[in-house]
């Protein structure tokens, strides 16, 4: 038996599989991972179990149904066996570098495993000018009173609309001035993680390494390096155009039509964020190779969600639809030694991606974890059966607040050809897109084959949530609300 393989995860905070060049996208965001596609397993069909962050990561990381110890229930349990924990006791190195995301903390059991964790919840930008805030006219000052007295106004004569953009321009015009896109930026670029990255690395020696990189560079506010701007765009991007792009887009009061003048824009900055995401995996991959550890490593790239444009009216990726554009992400595998193949276009949800990163490691998967290895039929190429299973707490877009979490489950079934999308709650009633028909899933279907299709899916549904009822781990789930509890009294 040669050497154990090493294992490098990268998951990029609101990638969508459409926006990258080895997927079909035309803009070239991802020209290293576009040169590496071609030696590597894509998967066409790869889906998230659950969206936003906070209802995906116990898929990927633990091959576990977001819901599965309950609504109430955010992240891993304390000692719930990860990717980490197991190759960890095999004798693996362990590190992660997460950069900012309060939701794979700590605080939600995402240390476990690892030797060393760096979540980046300290980082600084240069500046701490972030956001424009025009509180101070809403405050008791003459000013503020009188601000208020002209909303009120404004509003009583059928004006609130004049008066919300000649106050979001007023905001605009008194921002404080800044020099740089870098100054703006709420999490550190992908080039500070893999510096840190690189040096971990250094430290490990000859130790087979497990090292997962959480990145998120096309995460909102969209601020991108300019040079990654420059590259994708041919242009360089002004700081004080950005900001007003970032803040125009976040104005939750306009309509779609709204903001849809704004929304090529700001997919421009988007973009570049995955561009730099590109470039700084490749200078990654540069010194595995220069330190001959790349020839013995895996390389897995996936995304815990993916982002909306106004597709279906939205912004950014709230917990309220399970549309493709948020659960359809990129997953790419490379294997050394072996030359990817066509994989079938079947949904693979990231319930089977720890399995299947275990069994090409030649480490025995837990009996805990949930989905099951699908490394033979990538070898292969051989189709699978069982439909991908999403859900989440529907609106629950602040998971520290313990009240929002037992929202109704939205659920979703997807197969190869048809989603099913439902609330559970009294009243509800569940919608079936043909994505083969109708891709953007503007139509529910209602009559024909979809009535057959209609019954299997929720056939699925029904299985999934018994399963989930029957097989909930009852001492993960205490362990997990006790520390919730803990961390609710210790503020």
């Amino acid at each position: 038996m040669g050497p154990k393989k090493s294992v490098l995860l990268v998951t990029v905070d609101c990638l969508r599989a459409d926006h990258v060049g080895f997927m079909g996208y035309a803009r070239p965001t991802t020209p290293f991972l576009d040169s590496l596609a071609a030696e590597s397993f894509v998967v066409p069909q790869a889906i998230v179990a659950g969206a936003p962050t906070y209802y995906s990561f116990p898929a990927i990381l633990a091959s576990r149904m977001p819901l599965a110890l309950g609504r109430d229930v955010i992240g891993l349990a304390p000692g719930e066996t990860t990717l980490a924990t197991v190759l960890r006791e095999s004798g693996y190195a362990t590190g992660a570098f997460s950069a900012g995301n309060p939701y794979i903390s700590p605080r939600f059991g995402y240390d476990q495993g690892f030797e060393v964790f760096r979540d980046f919840l300290d980082f600084e930008t240069q500046s701490t000018q972030k956001t424009v805030s025009p509180e101070p006219l809403f405050s008791d000052s003459v000013r503020g009173k009188l601000n208020r007295s002209i909303r009120s106004f404004a509003g009583a004569l059928g004006l609130s609309r004049l008066y919300n953009e000649l106050y979001f321009q007023y905001c605009m015009k008194i921002a404080p001035a800044v020099v740089s896109v870098d100054a703006l930026r709420r999490y550190p670029a992908a080039d500070i993680l893999v510096d840190q990255a690189q040096s971990w690395l250094a430290s490990v020696g000859q130790r087979p390494f497990f090292l997962w990189l959480h990145l998120m560079d096309p995460h909102s506010p969209y601020y991108p390096p300019s040079e990654a701007f420059r590259e994708l765009a041919g242009r360089d991007i002004e700081p004080g155009r950005a900001r007003y792009l970032n803040a125009y887009w976040d104005r939750f009061y306009l309509t779609p039509s709204g903001l849809s003048g704004k929304r090529d824009e700001v997919i421009q900055l988007y973009d570049a964020g995955i561009r730099w995401v590109d470039r700084q995996i490749g200078r990654l991959v540069d010194s595995l190779r220069q330190t001959h550890r790349w020839d013995d490593c895996v390389l897995a790239l996936t995304a815990d969600h993916g982002e909306e444009f106004l597709e279906h009216g939205g912004r950014y990726h709230l917990p309220v639809r399970l549309s493709e554009e948020i659960v359809h992400v990129p997953l790419l595998i490379r294997v050394p030694g072996e030359q990817g193949v066509k994989v079938p276009a079947f949904p693979m949800s990231h319930l089977h991606l720890a399995p299947t990163l275990l069994e090409i490691m030649g480490v025995p998967s837990p009996s805990a974890f949930q989905g099951r290895s699908l490394w033979t039929n990538l070898q292969r190429g051989i189709a699978w059966a069982d439909p991908a299973i999403m859900e989440c707490a529907y609106g629950c877009t602040n998971p520290f607040r313990a009240e929002n979490r037992s929202a109704p489950r939205l659920l979703g079934v997807r197969d190869t050809r048809f989603k099913l999308v439902m609330r559970l709650e009294p009243g509800a009633t569940e919608e079936v897109y043909d994505l083969e028909a109708d891709p953007g899933e503007t139509r529910p279907s209602t009559d024909g084959p979809a009535l057959e299709t209609r019954k299997r899916l929720l056939q699925a549904a029904r299985e999934h949530m018994e399963k989930t009822v029957s097989a909930r781990d009852p001492v993960m789930r205490l362990q997990a609300r006790l520390r919730d509890l803990r961390c609710e009294i210790l503020g």
